[in-house]
């Protein structure tokens, strides 16, 4: 044993081949029981043995992955989380109900007519930097795994997310000063644009909660590297007191001022000011070590060289996910674009509306588990990644399908995936089930209109097929996101965008039916859907196939 142990201290002096070599010879003596054989200290096997070192050599990816999540760990993640997606459109409805009840009772309908398409224009403008929160909850969560919760790394992508986001959010406030107008003039049309005061409210309502876009910005993306972190209850508790100070607000600028649309839009502005100054504390507590963000200064300079993320890496992460969103964008705009082209109006434009509205209540629910997949997934696919980049520079014939290692991560972040496929599935069926019953059998619950009533009925089974469809589509973005597989989502988005408007102008060309554009839609949902389950599942099941012939050839009789 003594001149083992010799042998073994000159070997790792050498280090290389020969330091796997001592590793062996000493796992041998101290485990006798665990026999290796003079193979395994070959260099096409050399890297499934346990604890192969990564990371410059000091750490290592364990042949037994890190223990999965249980669904008490999503319960506790996604019931919060479910609360921050809802809040953008929560602001909006509080305003709306303000102005449509308790403003001035001449002029509430034309307001609430300009509120319409305002808060649809300004939700629609804060969702387009939503790639943003995407990339800041992915970075952070992986920069978490691979390096620690407290690393330059991970602090590194909280200011550079942070830093980008006020940059974003001051540009898109003078973008909204200067083009607002012309934009919402575009937006709803040119008839609408010519009735008295709708654009003038639309616009002065717009261009006050531009004031917000950089504190929303920066909103977003403290909230995103906190779910990275998998704490969605701090965020929960800043959109909570920014729901309270709209109600005050609102009760105060529009019930007991008067000033209608106006007071609404400056009570939501200063809800999202003080939800951002809410959660600012919490955040740079728990998210950099010296408590500064670094935004106005170049706090994020002094890291650069200890594996920090830098603006560049920041946004070519996030370029491609701006192509889902744009996609998601485009998709909506041109049903709706669509359904108010063709005859029956306003009834058309109503039921579509209505559908959209519901379709829209249900997703939330699934983009939730999509977010938990974002936010699970990285701390097993970072550490993978970052392996296999190591061994392919340090062993030229390394071949990852023979890394026992890396089947045991790749195969527990597939087990999660699969999980949360099957929530998203029962959560679909559920939810989709319910909310397509009031289109069907109780229409007179959101409208008074008889004809609007028997409208919608036809279309509550397109519906259900579009948001059932939306758990394996929203779930298999979140895996592909933690996968980091950008390309491929963008391209399937690329591709359902271009080919998705041909379709929907086609049908307002020929005046066809709204039943139309929603199966239109329905098929968009379920192209996604093979496009990206067949990614993620879709070997997996070939294989099981193919395993199952191989068996039944083997054993014909017995099968």
């Amino acid at each position: 044993m003594k001149k083992t142990l010799l042998v073994c201290i000159a070997l790792q002096v050498f280090g290389g081949d020969a330091a796997f070599a001592t590793q062996n010879i000493l796992r041998r003596h101290l485990n006798p029981r665990k026999t290796i054989s003079i193979r395994t200290l070959s260099n096409d096997d050399q890297h499934s043995i346990e604890n192969i070192p990564r990371g410059g050599g000091t750490s290592s990816l364990p042949e037994q992955a890190a223990p999965l999540p249980t669904m008490r760990d999503f319960r506790k993640f996604a019931i919060p989380c479910l609360g921050l997606w809802v809040s953008g459109p929560l602001l909006s409805l509080v305003d709306t109900s303000f102005v449509g009840l308790s403003g001035d009772v001449s002029m509430s309908a034309e307001m609430v007519a300009a509120l319409g398409p305002a808060t649809t224009f300004f939700d629609g403008a804060t969702y387009l930097f939503a790639f943003l929160n995407v990339a800041s909850t992915n970075l952070y969560s992986s920069a978490r795994a691979q390096d620690g919760e407290k690393s330059a790394s991970a602090e590194s992508v909280v200011r550079t997310a942070a830093r980008i986001a006020v940059v974003c959010g001051i540009s898109l406030t003078f973008l909204l000063f200067k083009f607002s107008r012309p934009l919402l003039r575009l937006y709803i049309g040119p008839e609408a644009a010519n009735q008295p005061n709708l654009l003038n409210w639309a616009t002065e309502y717009v261009q006050i909660r531009a004031l917000s876009m950089p504190t929303s910005l920066l909103l977003g993306v403290l909230q995103a590297c906190l779910l990275g972190a998998k704490d969605s209850v701090t965020p929960l508790i800043a959109v909570a007191f920014a729901t309270v100070v709209n109600i005050f607000g609102d009760y105060i600028g529009v019930t007991k001022l008067g000033l209608g649309l106006r007071g609404a839009a400056i009570a939501t502005t200063l809800a999202q000011w003080a939800s951002t100054v809410a959660l600012l504390g919490p955040a740079r507590q728990k998210l950099v070590q010296n408590h500064n963000l670094g935004i106005l200064n170049n706090e994020h300079k002094k890291n650069a060289k200890k594996g920090a993320v830098t603006s560049f890496a920041f946004i070519q992460f996030a370029l491609p996910v701006l192509v889902l969103i744009l996609g998601k964008i485009a998709a909506f705009g041109f049903m709706t674009h669509s359904a108010a082209g063709i005859s029956g109006q306003p009834t058309t434009l109503a039921g579509h509306q209505i559908i959209l509205s519901l379709f829209f209540f249900i997703s939330p629910f699934l983009e939730v588990i999509s977010q938990t997949a974002q936010t699970f997934l990285p701390p097993f696919f970072s550490p993978v990644r970052e392996h296999i980049k190591n061994m392919k520079n340090s062993i030229a014939s390394y071949d990852v399908k023979k890394d026992v290692a890396v089947k045991a991560w790749l195969g527990a972040a597939f087990n999660v995936s699969t999980r949360l496929l099957g929530v998203g599935m029962v959560v679909a069926s559920f939810i989709a089930t319910l909310v397509s019953m009031v289109p069907a059998f109780f229409g007179n619950l959101i409208t008074s209109d008889v004809i609007v009533q028997n409208s919608i009925k036809p279309l509550a089974k397109y519906l259900w097929v579009g948001a059932f469809l939306t758990a394996p589509v929203a779930v298999s973005e979140g895996v592909l996101l933690a996968r980091r597989e950008l390309p491929f989502l963008a391209s399937v988005y690329l591709v359902s965008t271009i080919v998705l408007p041909f379709v929907l102008l086609r049908i307002k060309t020929q005046n066809g039916l709204v039943s139309q554009i929603w199966g239109s839609f329905a098929a968009f949902q379920l192209f996604r859907a093979i496009c990206f389950m067949g990614r993620i599942w879709g070997g997996a099941a070939i294989g099981a196939i193919r395993d199952k012939r191989k068996k039944v050839q083997d054993n014909p009789v017995t099968n």
